[in-house]
């Protein structure tokens, strides 16, 4: 076949023949071309896109074309001479046909650069201009031309999506790795939160023996193209012949991935959806980690300590494990700290899930040991920990827990008056399982528009399926209040809210935490969507006086004027808020007067929070 050379001369000869008046400065360019020669390293990279891309020998050789623009300065300044410019520029569509050997019409012209052709649909190349097609120019995308330069680094816009491959080969790896030997060019792998998808494809490209390339959309600056994204990553994977694993895949349509010429393993929290643009792929359901395997991928994230239940009962991907583990490494050490706790696995697993905190100090921590309840309470919070824990394990059992279509979320009513813990035992819950806060704000969520309330609940289980945290309702009766008799449309759409969210908390993956002053305010239907109804009653004396001792443990107090917690815990019958409410307001105190904390304080903390709240104080 004649070189690119030899039909770049023909070409400038021909427009010379009729008294084209830079044929002079076209042929010195040639001249250059002729000395430099052939570059085989980019001989070599052509090549290598062709047999990767499928491409023709019409499309490898406009391909070559359009890259000579790129990799060449003469070549640059001959192709814009030919297509008029009477300076460097890249080729017209007719110019790159005709060097190519090509007809230099419509048809060909649609056929080698219209949207379906491989160079433009497999992204290759462009066409840029609005002039008609054949005066249009094209153009080698950026990472093609890069890639033809010798430059083996991804894109930019591809290495902030990348994630570090964790191979788990769990129930549904073997499917997928007979699916990707059949030559499937697409698998969705549905993973809802925590399921194992990347790692499952991972596993299976392993077994292969073939290498893949992991992207999470959920990394995408939102101002960016999704499809542009994809493409990057399409491209990416075509010019090194690698499997594409990609998290996220519901945000891009389903016909993007038609567009691809190495086998795409979509891993989405959503099913997929049949009315797509798209011929209906295999799909392989991806199951959450048990204990036992999320043991295996903490062990060497550990430096060799053993992981305890703590650590492993955390609902965490293999993903979220491995990046948990490697900040919880890493600011250990630069704290001094010796080895790694499960306080700072713990907090580094919050800082990975930080979704709407109401936490005001994002650093803080509770655990149970913060959490001063009757035995009755605490028991069946410890109790809703365990069932976090160990839900994955429940669920590998079989469809116990989500039979019938429901989700494996796990609901909890707090019940009691102000003050007696909810909240705080919320945050409990979360930073126990290493998960944020997230909560609910009403007045973002209810809307008097029909339909608005139900779409902004929608975006809030979403996000918080996606974040991986757990979803609080405080004064939950707001939204989950009891249905009444229909009267007129605005009780026919009241209930109509409350109907969707029992639906919706049916479905949720997560762990939903309601809290409420009055039980009885519920919609009765609530009841038996929720797996534990913790009440929290006002504390009663034994109560009180550890919370008086808690709060009061890193005190310093006055030794001339001792804090007479025996007669706090008989005398002050307030709920546990009111009580740190009042060791905080007798600490103010003390700093004030410049001494350590004493009864006086306390006493004049205590009477004035007796007036805030319209009681009278106790008699000292």
């Amino acid at each position: 076949m004649e070189t690119l050379a030899a039909r770049l001369t023909n070409a400038v000869e021909r427009r010379a023949e009729s008294g084209w008046d830079q044929a002079a400065t076209a042929r010195a360019a040639l001249a250059a071309i002729t000395v430099d020669g052939s570059d085989p390293d980019l001989d070599a990279a052509l090549k290598t896109v062709r047999h990767q891309f499928g491409l023709s020998d019409p499309d490898a050789a406009l391909l070559e074309v359009a890259a000579t623009a790129e990799q060449s300065v003469s070549g640059h300044l001959v192709l814009g001479l030919l297509a008029g410019d009477g300076h460097p520029g890249r080729p017209t569509v007719a110019v790159a046909l005709e060097l190519a050997g090509l007809p230099a019409d419509a048809r060909s012209a649609r056929a080698h650069f219209g949207e379906r052709s491989p160079l433009v649909r497999f992204g290759l190349a462009t066409v840029a201009g609005t002039d008609v097609l054949l005066s249009r120019r094209v153009v080698v995308t950026e990472r093609v031309s890069a890639f033809l330069a010798g430059d083996d680094l991804p894109a930019r816009s591809v290495l902030g999506l990348l994630l570090d491959g964790v191979p788990v080969a769990v129930e549904g790896t073997d499917l997928l790795v007979s699916a990707l030997q059949a030559g499937q060019r697409l698998v969705w792998v549905h993973a809802p939160g925590g399921g194992a998808g990347a790692a499952m494809a991972t596993a299976a490209c392993h077994q292969l023996g073939v290498s893949c390339l992991i992207a999470d959309l959920g990394r995408l600056d939102p101002s960016a193209s999704v499809q542009d994204a994809v493409l990057d990553l399409l491209v990416e994977c075509g010019l090194s012949g690698t499997v594409l694993v990609l998290v996220g895949a519901e945000k891009a349509r389903a016909d993007a991935y038609t567009r691809s010429v190495v086998p795409v393993v979509a891993v989405s929290t959503e099913p997929w959806d049949p009315a797509w643009p798209a011929d209906l792929p295999l799909t392989v359901p991806a199951p959450r980690l048990s204990v036992a395997e999320r043991q295996a991928v903490w062990e060497p994230m550990l430096g060799g300590l053993s992981a305890s239940r703590e650590i492993t009962g955390m609902p965490l991907s293999p993903e979220q494990i491995v990046a948990v583990g490697r900040h919880a490494a890493t600011t250990a050490t630069l704290h001094g700290e010796d080895g790694v706790s499960a306080e700072r696995v713990r907090h580094s697993a919050r800082e990975l899930s930080r979704g709407r905190s109401v936490r005001a100090n994002a650093g803080s921590s509770v655990g149970l040991n913060d959490l001063v309840l009757p035995p009755a309470a605490l028991g069946e919070v410890t109790r809703m920990l365990d069932w976090a824990r160990f839900r994955d394990e429940v669920v590998a059992m079989g469809p116990l827990h989500g039979k019938g279509g429901k989700g494996i979320g796990i609901c909890a009513l707090f019940s009691g008056p102000p003050g007696t813990g909810k909240t705080l035992a919320a945050h409990v819950v979360a930073d126990s399982l290493g998960m944020d806060l997230y909560q609910v704000d009403l007045s973002t969520i209810v809307d008097k528009y029909i339909g608005e309330t139900e779409k902004n609940l929608e975006k809030v289980f979403a996000e918080a399926e996606a974040t991986n945290a757990v979803l609080f309702f405080d004064e939950a009766d707001a939204l989950f209040g009891s249905r009444s008799e229909v009267k007129d449309a605005k009780d026919r759409y009241a209930n109509q809210e409350i109907a969707y969210l029992l639906q919706r908390m049916e479905q949720f993956d997560g762990i939903t935490v309601l809290a409420s002053n009055l039980r009885g305010n519920l919609d009765p239907a609530f009841a038996r969507r929720l797996h534990f109804m913790v009440a929290f009653p006002d504390p009663d004396q034994p109560t009180r006086h550890r919370l008086w001792t808690h709060h009061l443990a890193d005190v310093p107090v006055d030794a001339d004027d001792p804090v007479d917690v025996e007669w706090l815990s008989n005398s002050v019958e307030l709920a546990g808020g009111d009580i740190r409410n009042m060791v905080l307001a007798a600490v103010y105190a003390a700093v004030a007067e410049g001494g350590a904390v004493g009864m006086r304080h306390v006493y004049d903390a205590v009477r004035r929070e007796h007036i805030k709240l319209g009681r009278r104080p106790p008699v000292r």
